[in-house]
């Protein structure tokens, strides 16, 4: 049977190399979600993951196997900047990266409950979950720890239904994004704290998430996988 996989953030870095991975697979068709392609949806407003989650129903006649949330910002928020500001940049990056993705979580095992039926949900994450991030980031962090105990709670929640979840930390990605950061503190300072000597390409994450989605057996539910380089280690 053909399994139909909804994707988030698919227009670049990370969610375009997933998006990539599962061209070599006959029997998978993907929906993506971004704003250059695929399915468009705003996560900053309210309503708009289910609006999506539909629109994807929609396009598989009724069926989707498998969740990937990908979708999410990585913006500087100061902490000497004016409160409701500080503030505003919190609920914006909250609300993009785990608000959105634990109304997708939800849509998912709800829908998966309905029909019976097996599913699989992969969170995209970040080591910063971890080992948290830079003083302008408390907001990524915070959102990034959440999607790993959100993770966790649905893999132990609904295993024996078939329903499993899997997360993938990443630490720095060779993504445009990733780029302009690593210039902005420095990079080769920055780069010595790898042991691997280099940041981690989306190709690598992709892999990892494509094995998740379609591979990994039923005891690795709710398993965190760290792609980072040695840069850290639990």
């Amino acid at each position: 049977m053909t399994t139909h996989i909804l994707l988030t953030g698919s227009s670049r870095g990370i969610g375009a190399a997933i998006a990539a991975a599962f061209d070599r697979d006959d029997d998978v068709v993907l929906a993506g979600h971004g704003t250059n392609s695929g399915l468009a949806a705003d996560f900053s407003a309210p309503g708009a993951a289910s609006l999506l989650w539909q629109k994807a129903l929609d396009r598989f006649d009724g069926r989707i196997d498998v969740l990937i949330n990908n979708a999410g910002v990585f913006e500087a928020s100061p902490l000497d900047q004016p409160h409701e500001a500080w503030l505003a940049d919190w609920e914006r990056t909250m609300r993009i990266n785990l608000t959105a993705s634990a109304e997708l979580c939800r849509l998912a095992v709800r829908h998966w409950q309905e029909r019976g039926a097996a599913g699989r949900i992969v969170n995209i994450a970040s080591r910063a979950a971890y080992r948290g991030d830079s003083p302008a980031h408390w907001h990524y962090a915070a959102s990034k720890a959440g999607m790993v105990a959100m993770t966790k709670t649905i893999a132990r929640g609904y295993a024996a239904i078939g329903i499993l979840a899997f997360a993938i930390c990443p630490g720095f990605t060779m993504t445009g994004m990733a780029e302009d950061y690593l210039e902005s503190r420095g990079g080769e300072k920055l780069l010595a704290d790898i042991p691997l000597g280099r940041v981690a390409t989306p190709d690598e994450v992709a892999n990892v998430a494509r094995y998740l989605a379609l591979q990994a057996p039923p005891s690795m539910t709710g398993a965190v996988l760290d792609v980072n380089g040695a840069s850290y280690v639990r």
